[in-house]
């Protein structure tokens, strides 16, 4: 149902979580995406190991595996700069907003498992979500997270760098959606 300015509630509901969500992370200064995952594996007390691989066009770029002991972002190794950094912030909002909890199915996670991770023992993988398992509202979710945490850095070094509160290129495309 739309508010009169064009999206719907539960947009400005799912934009209201995810900011909120946001604005409670601790974020390193600097800010690196490895050291904001060892801040957020340390305050949720279960680690969170990253694991690079070599791209395979037929498998996603970013998943998350969760085993008995640990979560694993598994992401291309080929990438760098602000595509690697975004592929492991979305990866690490997944964790952050609870979508690794919900179980999948069974068969098709122990597939996934044995085809973009034939290195781990099929029986240490309890689910595999990447972004063909996960939910259209839960890639939704994870992308805002991402991007709402690259804002907030890019907002937090811009104030530092130049003392000024000048709209980011960020803040413009976002005020685009939010209003």
């Amino acid at each position: 149902m739309s508010n009169g300015r064009g999206h719907d509630r539960s947009a400005d509901r799912l934009w209201d979580r995810c900011q909120s969500m946001v604005d409670q992370l601790d974020l390193p200064e600097p800010f690196d995406a490895e050291t904001f995952i060892g801040v957020l594996a340390r305050d949720r007390g279960r680690p969170i190991g990253l694991l690079p691989v070599a791209s395979r066009p037929d498998a996603p770029c970013g998943l998350v595996v969760t085993t008995r002991n640990a979560d694993w972002i598994i992401y291309c190794a080929d990438t760098g700069g602000v595509h690697r950094q975004h592929i492991l912030l979305h990866e690490a909002a997944h964790i952050l907003c609870g979508h690794t909890e919900r179980a999948a199915d069974g068969d098709a996670m122990a597939a996934a498992a044995r085809t973009l991770m034939p290195h781990l023992p099929a029986e240490l993988v309890r689910s595999v979500l990447g972004r063909t398992v996960y939910s259209e509202p839960d890639e939704r979710e994870a992308e805002l997270v991402a991007s709402l945490i690259l804002q907030r850095v890019e907002r937090r070094e811009r104030h530092r760098a130049r003392g000024a509160d000048r709209p980011s290129s960020l803040d413009t495309l976002f005020a685009v959606f939010k209003d």
